[in-house]
């Protein structure tokens, strides 16, 4: 029997809260939801370890349960350790006890949700054992106040190091060291059968998940972190190698079972370690409320809130809750980029999103034709993020990266690519044409290449630029064959995240990347020439996302203050080298991440994790109800209309627009096509 009937005899219906065909909870039928109705989407989490979630994934994850999303989240190792639960000055005699030290761990992130939902760090759980669809049980919770947040324990054995060989671990696992990894059951779980994974069980065991909550929102952590000079990981081992086990579950899942069974999905991955030397990018009182969960997860009360001889909590991180500064700081690694919504010279629009590991294209003909889409494109594999360039004939290309995965460890591969289509303004698109990647081998670097940077200089001349494993910028340019150069080194270091890049009013391509200090620039002395050397701008620190457009003569750039969440921008022209003008704080409403920009409209993410937007110098933000994966996109439409769009937690495309005037206003919210719940 597999997860989803396994449940159902449970008796515990934990799925079909606010599905649009009615659903069940407790027993009892819920109304069926109008067509228009907004559609809350469901959040799965997966993460390697307890407590990954509430380092790396809120405040997205308090911002989800808070405004009502299912959310579920599934830990695949136990998190045992050295199985020593303890501050430090105390480990030295704490007998080492890893069911246990499980148990604790559990009971420390029960007792967080618990808080996040109902406020009570004590409210109860039902749970329960289930089988996989991988040949082994898990452990479900359900809280019962608010059985809408779940929580799945697959307790796999973790590898217990973070950086030295552990061939007994997830990383063992996938690459081929060990044929099957075992179980490490927590003293307090209800699941007593023992049982181990090949690395196909595991695969098929989160697909399984997966096929049981059928997610619109997926959230896993970053599979390609990279390494440091010495070659030691940017993270944990489990980390990563945990999120290319979801990777090729999310695969299997999307190919073995069609969307008429199952709504499309979005992906989203999140920083895990290097998030500590990276600018601060939550507002004060963000950070607090998110070490506030930690502190409840780090049992720092010592009350037995939970009833258990193991422990309420997780001792070890109970001298430093903050971790290497992760509550004040959260960090997308994937789809940053701004550039997904464009228009044509008709004035139509064009989206473009990964929805079930394949480029969604979704378009409105001209200025109040009808949407379409989404349209999956063929080719599987992408990851999220796609940013999109208008070519001198007034095609539309869209850049991304994708993963593809082969029978040894070493075929896991990271490649640039790019879509074409295939005339103006047609709905068709060529084949995926690869770029290939500037790192020789995944084991150089783990594949850590950022998503590309793409543009159009006054010639008419096309380049993609990304990050590479070094952290400097790579690029390659379209020759006027129509062939690409080889991929060159334009230098910098200690760049993070995704380069932007530009045009400016002479034709110019200005290309820009932050660091951990400051933001690095290249421009073209001329169009059609290389790019100059890499050229400090004198910008302050800023956190990551950058957003650039060409505008008033020069590349003006979008960021946001570290520890605010206040949207800054700068004027950056060419003219005698690059120089900064006029650094203005713009304010906004906390929150973190991209800022997409156009005409007069600024908008993203605010604290609460919904849309804000700015229309204008001297007027203040605003906020609307959306909650959403990524970045937002913005683009003009004709002369004086902008469009802006976001694609919800429902993974559904959502668009308004405005008239880019002083005293203009946002249109409401359209949503664009049928709900999201499969059929």
């Amino acid at each position: 029997m597999g997860l989803c009937a396994a449940i159902a005899a449970c008796g515990v219906f934990v799925l079909r809260v606010g599905e649009a065909s009615g659903g069940i909870a407790d027993g009892k039928a819920a109304p069926a939801a109008t067509a228009d109705a907004p559609d809350p989407g469901r959040v799965l989490q997966i993460v390697a370890h307890p407590d990954d979630d509430l380092y790396f994934m809120n405040p997205d994850l308090r911002y989800s349960i808070a405004a009502g999303h299912p959310v579920t989240t599934v830990y695949l190792t136990a998190g045992e350790a050295d199985g020593i639960n303890a501050t430090e000055g105390k480990q030295a005699s704490t007998p080492p006890n890893k069911p246990a030290y499980a148990e604790a761990r559990q009971n420390g992130i029960r007792a967080a949700y618990a808080k996040m939902a109902t406020g009570d760090r004590s409210s109860a759980w039902k749970r329960t054992v289930v089988p996989t669809k991988g040949g082994g049980h898990a452990e479900v919770d359900v809280l019962v106040a608010k059985p809408e947040v779940n929580l799945v324990w697959l307790q796999l054995r973790e590898a217990g190091t973070v950086y030295d060989s552990a061939p007994d671990s997830l990383h063992g696992l996938w690459d081929g060291k060990i044929s099957a990894l075992g179980a490490q059951l927590a003293s307090g779980t209800p699941v007593k059968q023992r049982f181990s994974y090949s690395k196909e069980q595991v695969v098929q065991t989160i697909a399984g998940v997966l096929e049981q909550y059928k997610p619109t929102t997926v959230r896993a952590q970053d599979p390609t972190p990279g390494r440091f000079p010495d070659k030691r990981y940017t993270d944990h081992q489990d980390h990563f190698y945990g999120a290319r086990f979801v990777q090729a579950a999310l695969a299997a899942y999307a190919k073995g079972v069609g969307v008429k069974d199952r709504p499309h999905f979005a992906v989203q991955n999140y920083l895990g370690y290097s998030n500590g030397s990276l600018p601060s990018a939550l507002d004060p009182d963000e950070a607090k409320a998110k070490l506030d969960i930690l502190d409840t997860y780090a049992w720092l009360d010592r009350q037995n809130h939970c009833g258990s001889d193991a422990g309420c909590g997780d001792l070890k991180v109970a001298d430093h809750p903050a971790g290497n500064g992760w509550t004040s700081t959260v960090n997308y690694a994937r789809g940053t980029g701004t550039s997904w919504l464009t228009s044509d010279k008709e004035h139509g629009l064009w989206a473009f999103k990964v929805l079930d590991g394949q480029i969604a294209v979704w378009h409105r003909s001209g200025p109040i034709g009808a949407w379409s889409g989404p349209r999956l494109l063929p080719g599987t594999g992408m990851d999220p993020g796609i940013s999109t360039v208008t070519l001198p004939d007034g095609r539309i290309a869209a850049f991304g990266t994708r993963t593809s995965f082969g029978a040894r460890p070493t075929d896991y591969r990271r490649e640039v690519g790019y879509v074409v289509q295939k005339g103006p303004g047609t709905e068709e698109f060529g084949d995926w044409q690869s770029l290939g990647t500037p790192e020789a081998a995944d084991e150089n670097w783990t594949s850590d290449i950022s998503a590309p940077a793409v543009s159009v200089d006054g010639t008419g001349q096309l380049a993609a630029y990304v990050r590479d494993g070094a952290s400097a910028l790579r690029g390659r340019v379209q020759l006027a064959n129509g062939t690409w150069g080889p991929w060159a080194q334009f230098g910098g270091a200690d760049l993070h995240g995704t380069p932007v890049t530009a045009t400016d009013g002479a034709g110019r391509r200005m290309v820009f990347a932050a660091t951990t200090k400051s933001v690095l620039g290249w421009a073209q002395p001329k169009p059609g020439a290389p790019l100059g050397p890499a050229t400090p701008t004198g910008l302050p620190d800023t956190t990551l996302p950058l957003t650039a457009e060409g505008r008033e003569g020069g590349v003006r750039l979008w960021f946001r203050k570290p520890g605010s969440g206040n949207v800054r921008t700068a004027l950056v022209t060419g003219d005698g080298g690059l120089k900064v003008n006029h650094l203005t704080d713009l304010g906004g409403l906390q929150g973190f991440g991209s800022v997409a920009a156009s005409g007069h409209v600024l908008a993203g993410r605010t604290a609460g994790g919904q849309l804000g937007s700015d229309l204008g110098s001297g007027r203040p933000w605003e906020r609307s109800p959306l909650m959403f994966v990524g970045a937002p996109s913005s683009t003009a439409t004709g002369r004086n209309t902008v469009s802006l769009a976001v694609v919800g937690l429902d993974a559904r495309l959502y668009v308004t627009s405005s008239a880019d005037d002083a005293n203009a206003h946002l249109a409401p919210w359209l949503p664009v096509g049928p709900r999201n719940t499969g059929r």
